[in-house]
């Protein structure tokens, strides 16, 4: 099986409790932890400041890129920032293949939007791009983009058989999973008003393992390209989902029990790593609750494991629920010595709201068993959820609590509409925040969170996945005013393949690490996806009048200074 049913007690509502986590010498280490350690072996006294990125030198920016390349750079995000044909697009490429046939359709397609936005076809054919990139400073984090062409009743048909039961579907049964972690044929298809991540639906094991194979593939892909790589997964892809909605859940309840339990206390509304319940007072809660002997309950809270504070924090806490050797031993992911043998690293995409705590908490769970001399494994943290910034200071502490290397990639969001509408069709709270405002604001918060962490630990890593050029600019503002060099290697960048060239390639040429994300695959297994991803453009392109205006200033350089046959060297 590619991810085991783990911690399968949990999931029927039955807490297992294990020692907390954070022994007295942690707490200790922490603080020492945080001290300055000299980066890469440079010479702190003479370092060079954060070099000057111009972002309106279209010289510079497209110098990678041939003259027809602008040509269909600018053609191909034209046509994505019409409602019009976006609206149709299904239909005009089923016309546009039947009168050209596929040899001919699939030209068509190289030469356009599959050339723009899509790698190649299969790990040979995506090497020379990738090296080119590479030439000019730009690396690569890669995708298989193939995914099933399901029809919306195929793919409801799937969700709710491997998201439910089967005494939940026989209706002889009734879920003790809050709503928000239950399963709702309403959305059973989660492709709906998702437009720009790839999305699986369990059908059994075999296939479970047949994603995990091409995983696999995709990994010796990145490593045979490059020697800095990076791969990028889905969980969903690796196991039933009636696994990850149950985890949720679960997860859930035991830090909403926290937060109550600080209510009572009189701590409510504190950030999460300020909150802390006096233990005194939580055994005598928990002991009127009949949960556990009084016996027991003192166990759980011994001088031994949580030091002579007498206070215990959401971490200790969350440390309970059960011992992280108990579940890590259990989890199966993509072979990661592989990677580890292949130089490559892996990033763990993040998903939906209701399968997002366990994704998380299994992803925390694969660092700190590979993490442990450098990041070989990045969660990703969308900054659209009202509860990021609580997430990620909780992750960094743990990380430096118990030793492991943080690594992390921050984005906005992928599931916003959708998210948006379930919530408010079943009857829960929205975890989005309320404006685009607020989303910017968040994400800068816990970008200098993470970035005045790595100033003290130059283990830490963190990946800057944004097209938002003001994004960009407020961060290397924050390195230099940090002192963070592109040479230390601790913040990378990251864009989409066919986009933003004006902020990748600049960034690159300037020493820091930028990555486009690459997916590749067969034309027409490809096309489901990159109809997705035309569509989540879109939404990015009706405000990039700014890259398509640089795109012209450059062709028409090239035309005044008789470049017009420009060849990248």
């Amino acid at each position: 099986m590619a991810l085991r049913r783990i911690v399968s007690v949990l999931c029927t509502g039955t807490l297992r409790f294990a020692p907390l986590s954070t022994a007295p010498a942690a707490r200790e280490q922490t603080a020492a932890g945080r001290e300055a350690v000299p980066g890469c072996g440079a010479a702190e006294a003479a370092r060079p400041p954060v070099p000057v990125v111009d972002f309106g030198n279209t010289q510079e920016a497209y110098r990678s890129r041939r003259s027809w390349e602008l040509v269909r750079s600018l053609l191909v995000l034209r046509l994505c920032a019409s409602p019009a044909l976006l609206a149709h697009h299904e239909q005009l490429l089923h016309l546009t293949r039947r009168l050209l046939g596929q040899r001919l359709f699939e030209k068509l397609m190289k030469m356009t939007f599959y050339g723009q936005f899509v790698a190649g076809e299969d790990q040979e054919s995506i090497r020379p791009l990738i090296r080119h990139n590479r030439a000019f400073g730009v690396g690569s984090i890669l995708d298989y983009g193939v995914e099933e062409d399901l029809s919306p009743e195929e793919a409801e048909r799937k969700e709710m058989e491997s998201c439910t039961s089967a005494v939940e579907r026989e209706g002889s049964g009734t879920s003790k999973r809050e709503k928000q972690y239950q399963a709702h044929r309403a959305f059973g298809d989660r492709r709906d008003g998702v437009i720009s991540a790839r999305t699986y639906f369990y059908a059994n094991e075999a296939k479970c393992d047949s994603h995990m194979e091409t995983f696999l593939r995709c990994i010796e892909a990145a490593g045979g390209a490059s020697d800095d790589g990076f791969s990028a997964i889905k969980l969903t892809a690796l196991g039933r989902p009636q696994f990850l909605l149950q985890f949720s859940d679960v997860l859930t309840k035991w830090r909403r029990f926290f937060h109550q339990m600080a209510a009572e206390q009189g701590k409510a509304g504190l950030a999460a790593m300020d909150t802390k319940l006096e233990v005194a007072v939580l055994q005598e809660s928990v002991a009127k609750m009949g949960i556990a002997s009084r016996t027991e309950i003192e166990n759980w809270f011994t001088a031994e494991t949580l030091g002579v504070s007498g206070t215990l924090d959401l971490l200790d806490w969350s440390s309970l629920i059960d011992s992280r050797t108990e579940l890590s031993k259990h989890l199966v992911v993509p072979n990661m010595q592989k990677a580890a043998e292949m130089g490559v690293r892996l990033m763990v995409d993040a998903e939906q709201t209701y399968f997002q705590p366990a994704i998380s908490r299994l992803t925390l769970e694969m660092q700190r068993k590979f993490n442990t001399g450098k990041p070989l494994i990045f969660n990703t943290y969308q900054c659209y959820l009202k509860d990021t910034y609580d997430n990620v200071t909780l992750d960094v502490e743990l990380a430096r609590r118990e030793g492991w290397c943080f690594g992390a990639k921050l984005v906005r969001g992928a599931y916003m509409a959708q998210e948006r509408t379930r919530a408010a069709e079943i009857g829960y709270e929205d975890p989005i925040n309320p404006t685009y405002e607020a989303t910017n604001a968040m994400y800068h918060r816990c970008l200098n969170y993470v970035l005045e962490e790595l100033r003290h630990n130059t283990k830490a890593k963190v990946m800057v996945a944004s097209h938002n050029e003001d994004t960009i600019r407020f961060t290397l503002r924050r390195m230099e005013e940090l002192g963070l060099y592109p040479a230390d290697c601790q913040v990378y960048f990251g864009q989409l393949l066919g986009m933003c060239d004006q902020i990748s390639f600049p960034l690159g040429q300037a020493g820091f690490p930028v990555y486009k994300y690459v997916p590749y695959g067969p034309v027409m297994e490809v096309l489901p996806y990159l109809s997705r991803r035309a569509l989540e453009n879109s939404g990015v392109v009706k405000g990039a009048w700014r890259e398509r205006q640089l795109l012209w200033q450059e062709l028409k350089r090239r035309l005044r200074t008789g470049s017009l046959f420009h060849r990248p060297a």
